[in-house]
């Protein structure tokens, strides 16, 4: 069988789960409570107000309070670990009251995707060689695989390294079968067209000469304008969206940026969407979701928590008393503020696969994440030198939780969510049920970008006061300077950006893969890229470095 006749597009996708969502009804009949969702019907437990439910198998779970008047009931649900990443998330639900004792609400979790595009192309030399996309994962990253098929036996065998994937191909149907190890599963192909294949093209079908078309206004706080209406010029922003659209797949790494959407004077003037996203689809945040912990601190302390950023952190979890390890003076006196600027001494390096306190070593098989982060040896004074630690940050989630005695992603609906007219985002937990605050919120584009003009607006949204204009500029402050030279405030990054012959101070929330909240105060102006770069830093901090200044900030006409 020749092994030309799979050259083409292939592609494949899958959504993994979970099988429990869609329409939830609660039933009160006296003191008996019951849910059903999903062809399941399952007691409700009520303890006061508080209402749960916990689905058979480990299949969801909701955590909710019945409102004092009995009209609605609000919380989340929980669903089970995800495979792409193996996590739980948490997500915001609510029921309404349909009649007496019984309450209705649509549980929409994170839906598990994953795609597979496989493009076989036949070489000069007449091999056949084939690369593989996968916009939610980058799975196959500057990977090429060569080819070949024997009777129906179908190998991929990376030309750099030892990789091989084997799999089957029925000519009959039309179907080629390979397997994805991580996923313990095999993917099914079939053949597509450009027009069918809306993960791996920038637009499906092939769009044409682009044409900037305002955004939609919806009921989400966002006020439209087009880039006139805020003294920019619209021919800069289409340039920058047409070479987005004019990009096409290759095994050579490109950007694979997903979203990009541009606000100016509190008002969204671009929204554009690629490679299968669009404006409903909740985004990884990755790492740029760090900088909500900082604001939940600061939103914490407003509300007069009893501690400040000079507070020893130890101090503050009193749970761990005569529990830890390697407690020493210089662990005593790690404060809010080192964890804030991850320059708290402890043995913690994301960057150093063989750093102790490396984000890759808490999974499952680590119970208690605070624990193990304050177990770590300390290797420097606290504040002497700053070191990406991703469980620098989430530990600042036991020091929130003991001060407000809130599940944090209770908290964060409240003081956050809600404030900022925010929906359909998703919060990861720890395996012990509490939110994870070192990354990792799915949210849609249009809400994550008002994380930038909240901040912006020196702590309001829509004039409403959600952190103090005080905690803003301590936090976007210069507080500690990284390996690379940038500086750090709490939990944000800050810049310079040159255009010409003026510099302009940026600060932003930066996430793997080119998920950045970027705001330049003196332009007045955020930006937000969404992209599926992952571990490819080289490409995607030139969204900031090139794209940014070059067709974003240059478009500025007038204040």
């Amino acid at each position: 069988m020749p092994v030309e006749q799979l050259v083409g597009i292939w592609g494949s996708e899958r959504v993994l789960g979970p099988q429990v969502r869609g329409e939830l009804t609660l039933v009160r009949d006296g003191n008996n409570w019951r849910a059903r969702i999903a062809g399941f019907d399952v007691p409700a437990r009520i303890d006061g107000r508080k209402v749960s439910v916990v689905m058979p198998g480990g299949q969801g779970e909701l955590r909710a309070t019945l409102a004092e008047h009995g009209q609605g009931i609000t919380g989340h649900w929980i669903q089970p670990p995800v495979l792409m990443s193996g996590m739980k998330f948490a997500t915001p639900v609510e029921l309404r009251s349909l009649q007496p004792g019984v309450w209705r609400g649509v549980v929409a979790p994170l839906e598990d995707r994953f795609s597979l595009y496989l493009v076989v192309q036949q070489q000069p030399d007449g091999s056949v060689t084939a690369f593989i996309r996968n916009p939610e994962r980058n799975f196959g990253n500057r990977m090429l695989f060569r080819v070949d098929l024997q009777d129906r036996t179908v190998r991929l065998t990376s030309t750099k390294g030892d990789t091989q994937i084997e799999g089957t191909f029925d000519a009959q149907s039309g179907r080629l079968s390979l397997p994805y190890p991580p996923f313990d599963t095999t993917f099914d192909f079939t053949r597509r067209d450009r027009s069918q294949a809306v993960g791996l093209y920038s637009r499906t079908p092939a769009p044409g000469p682009y044409a900037y078309q305002k955004p939609i206004a919806e009921d989400d706080g966002w006020t439209t304008a087009s880039p006139t209406d805020v003294g920019m010029d619209v021919q800069p922003l289409q340039q920058l969206v047409q070479r987005i659209l004019d990009q096409e797949p290759s095994p050579e790494p490109a950007p694979a940026i997903q979203g990009l959407l541009i606000a100016r004077h509190g008002k969204l003037i671009v929204e554009e969407y690629f490679q299968g996203f669009d404006k409903e689809r909740p985004h990884d945040l990755r790492s740029s979701s760090k900088s909500y912990a900082s604001l939940l601190i600061g939103i914490a302390l407003d509300q007069g928590a009893p501690f400040t950023v000079d507070t020893p952190v130890v101090s503050l979890l009193p749970e761990y008393k005569g529990k830890l390890s390697n407690l020493d003076a210089r662990k005593r006196k790690l404060t809010v503020a080192n964890l804030m600027t991850m320059s708290t001494g402890l043995a913690c390096d994301d960057d150093d696969p063989a750093s102790p306190g490396n984000e890759d070593r808490l999974d499952d098989s680590v119970p208690d994440w605070y624990k193990y982060t304050l177990d770590l040896p300390m290797v420097r004074a606290p504040g002497e030198k700053a070191v990406y630690c991703s469980a620098n940050i989430n530990l600042l989630g036991g020091v929130l939780h003991n001060a407000t005695r809130m599940w944090i992603p209770e908290f964060f609906t409240k003081n956050v969510a809600s404030p900022l007219q925010m929906r359909g985002y998703h919060v990861d937990l720890m395996p012990n049920g509490e939110q994870y605050l070192g990354g990792g919120i799915y949210m849609r584009p249009r809400d994550a970008l008002k994380l930038g003009q909240l901040y912006l607006s020196g702590g309001t949204w829509n004039g409403k006061r959600v952190v103090s204009q005080r905690w803003v500029e301590r936090s976007t402050a210069n507080h500690a300077t990284m390996q690379d030279g940038r500086t750090y405030g709490y939990t944000w990054w800050r810049h310079e950006l040159r255009v010409g012959d003026k510099v302009y101070s940026q600060y932003e929330a930066s996430g793997n893969g080119g998920q950045l909240v970027m705001v330049v105060p003196e332009l007045d102006l955020v930006v937000l890229f969404t992209a599926g770069n992952y571990n490819h830093v080289a490409l995607w901090r030139k969204f900031r470095e090139e794209l940014l200044p070059r067709f974003i900030l240059s478009a500025v006409t007038a204040k």
